[in-house]
């Protein structure tokens, strides 16, 4: 069986290595792929973006199914353009995936659907939205409505900064078309984790736990990156509090998106923030795995992702159960020099271990010319430990760092402090 995975992420390598594992595999093709998945014998890179050429390319080659990764194709429809076609693939339609392209889009859908979340509105006045700002004061959170490749959210501590970014994007236009309208909303303070499901239009099937780490450097400081490590299981997400946002934000989303005529089939990533209480806030919604979360919870999926699959497209997820490693699986982001502002291409990369039972390393920001293995993003490689708690999962990972090495790399040597901490 063929199978055609969009995309050029850590993310993608990640599906497309778990899916490969399938006996049932003849070949999986990665569009357009990235130095990790060309190296990978089992993966085939098909230099390929345009989603009406991916069609015509899995009509031709009589791929079975194709996995969407990233969310710009989601946006742009490709999900749309094949099943027009008559051709399987997993991911929610353009309508369905505005709860990730629109921030507007998904504020006022839990609004109308009751599904918690911050106090907002939207902007696209600058004069109208500084005086909010006054108005509410700081810390507050500045989001730009469209997609922004993870630059799109600010997170003011103070007014200055607030105005500085409301300025940024609707008077400097800095983030383009996805900042022309702005959704200012109000702080929410707690632990964050994420929480991602399947869905087929109607069934749900939850995946393992995670929490990611979002901030460049240790202690969780520095600017906002779109994630410098992440981790499966995430011990705050007790099994009380998955059934609380089973019950408050998953299944009313997937019931409001059907209600309002708009089913959602695809990855559904719940960005939760959790007060001290342990009560849970939507953040945002995504309409994809996320990355690095996909990474170490592929590493821990012990059930077949074809199969899995399989049954997201037929509508049958619900006759599926998903065995899990009871390891912890814990991936450290190695960025390039630059990252996040202006990342480092180029840069010669060497000292990737092969695989192994408690590692393997995921590829992201990478290019593959003849033999040479250079960076060519900000995020450039992904290293997953596994281990019988989270402190040996980081060693195993961390072990595989040092011996990696390109000029310049960036990583956070706290990757899993939050779950160590509660073990503690």
């Amino acid at each position: 069986m063929k199978i055609l995975v969009v995309g050029s992420g850590g993310r993608e390598h990640a599906l497309a290595w778990k899916i490969a594992q399938s006996p049932r595999i003849q070949t999986v093709y990665v569009a357009p792929g990235n130095g990790g998945t060309a190296l990978d014998q089992r993966l085939e890179n098909i230099n390929i973006t345009d989603p009406a050429e991916l069609a015509d390319f899995v009509v031709r080659e009589h791929v079975a199914l194709t996995v969407v990764g990233p969310e710009t194709p989601l946006a742009a429809g490709i999900v749309n353009i094949f099943r027009d076609r008559g051709l399987k693939i997993f991911g929610p339609t353009r309508e369905a995936a505005q709860l990730e392209s629109s921030k507007d889009f998904a504020k006022s859908f839990m609004q109308r659907h009751h599904i918690p979340t911050a106090e907002y509105q939207t902007f696209s006045d600058v004069d109208a939205a500084h005086q909010y700002i006054d108005q509410k004061g700081a810390p507050i959170v500045i989001k730009a409505d469209g997609l922004a490749a993870g630059k799109g959210v600010v997170v003011a501590m103070t007014l200055e900064e607030a105005h500085g970014a409301v300025d940024m994007m609707l008077s400097d236009n800095r983030l383009g078309d996805a900042g022309a309208r702005v959704v200012i909303e109000e702080f929410l303070a707690g632990e964050e984790a994420s929480f991602i499901v399947m869905v087929d239009g109607k069934n749900i099937l939850p995946l393992a736990t995670s929490q990611d780490h979002k901030r460049l450097k240790d202690d969780d400081q520095g600017p906002n990156t779109g994630g410098m490590g992440a981790y499966s299981p995430a011990p705050i997400v007790t099994p009380a509090l998955h059934a609380r946002v089973m019950r408050e934000i998953i299944t009313p989303t997937v019931q409001g998106m059907a209600k309002d005529g708009i089913p959602f089939s695809g990855f559904l990533y719940a960005g939760l923030m959790i007060d001290d209480k342990g009560n849970p806030k939507t953040l945002e919604f995504n309409c994809r795995m996320g990355d690095p979360e996909t990474q170490p919870i592929m590493a821990r999926l012990k059930t077949d992702l074809l199969t899995v699959m399989e049954h997201a497209v037929s509508g049958t997820l619900d006759t599926i159960e998903l065995e899990w490693d009871r390891r912890t699986a814990l991936g450290v982001v190695m960025a390039a020099a630059g990252y996040p502002d202006a990342p480092r291409k180029d840069d010669l990369i060497s000292g990737i271990p092969a695989e192994t039972a408690d590692t393997v390393t995921f590829h992201a920001g990478t290019t593959l010319n003849g033999e040479r293995l250079t960076t060519s993003g900000g995020r450039v490689l992904c290293v997953v430990g596994l281990g019988d708690s989270v402190k040996v999962a980081q060693k195993q990972a961390y072990s595989v760092i040092d011996s990696i090495h390109f000029s310049g790399a960036q990583f956070r040597r706290d990757i899993g402090w939050r779950a160590l901490k509660k073990h503690a």
